[in-house]
């Protein structure tokens, strides 16, 4: 599998790319991609890396898998494509955000683009997945590669925001330096956990405050 991604990123994780695990990752998703209704489309797996440059990143968000359903799945963790019906988990995100922040949506779509190109980095932890099969891409690699992008951050990077929604994302975050990182935890914004504490977390105005006192320019998160 010929790797398109960002040349900060192909820089970080070149070490990755050379390992056996991403070879036979790469063999597996040819084949699947080959035989197989895969999301999202292979110009896509690797978007979230590409509009959210290694040196630009200034929160990161993760996820678990892309959107398994037809035309939702874009590359960026939550995200879909403008136009898209909003799936359940970005509307709360969403509906957290103004009452976070006080104020009604300026996009009321599903495309964070917006976000990643402030500095978001949007990061499932699998980057793709078979149609109707949620998980059905875990563990063939895809987590080492995701696991080395997060551990890369944390280790040469400094004050950024980590934001982890559920126990999947809090387990792939328990390394991250938190000497020099701000790391926010809170239940996943799915329907079955959002009113058990991610509703109320603030987490976006506490991230933005943290950006400002670092001298960072403030997300637009609305």
């Amino acid at each position: 599998m010929q790797v398109k991604i960002d040349s900060s990123w192909q820089q970080h994780l070149a070490k990755e790319f050379e390992k056996p695990y991403f070879t036979e990752l790469a063999v597996f998703v040819k084949r699947e991609y080959k035989n197989e209704t895969i999301y999202p489309l292979p110009k896509n797996i690797f978007r979230a890396f590409d509009l959210c440059p290694f040196g630009k990143v200034k929160v990161v968000i993760l996820g678990q898998d892309p959107y398994h359903g037809a035309r939702q799945a874009n590359g960026l963790a939550f995200a879909v494509d403008e136009g898209t019906a909003i799936p359940p988990s970005l509307q709360n995100v969403f509906k957290e955000i103004t009452n976070d922040l006080g104020k009604p949506l300026v996009h009321a779509g599903g495309d964070l683009s917006r976000w990643a190109r402030q500095g978001v980095l949007l990061l499932n932890a699998t980057l793709t997945v078979r149609a109707q099969n949620a998980g059905s891409h875990q563990g063939h690699g895809w987590e080492l590669l995701t696991d080395a992008a997060v551990k890369t951050l944390s280790e040469e990077r400094e004050h950024l925001v980590f934001m982890l929604w559920g126990n999947y994302a809090k387990a792939k975050g328990a390394h991250i330096d938190r000497s020099k990182h701000l790391v926010l935890e809170a239940p996943h914004p799915s329907p079955f956990s959002a009113a058990s504490g991610f509703f109320g977390c603030n987490h976006f105005s506490k991230a933005n405050d943290y950006l400002v006192a670092q001298g960072k320019t403030p997300i637009e998160w609305l």
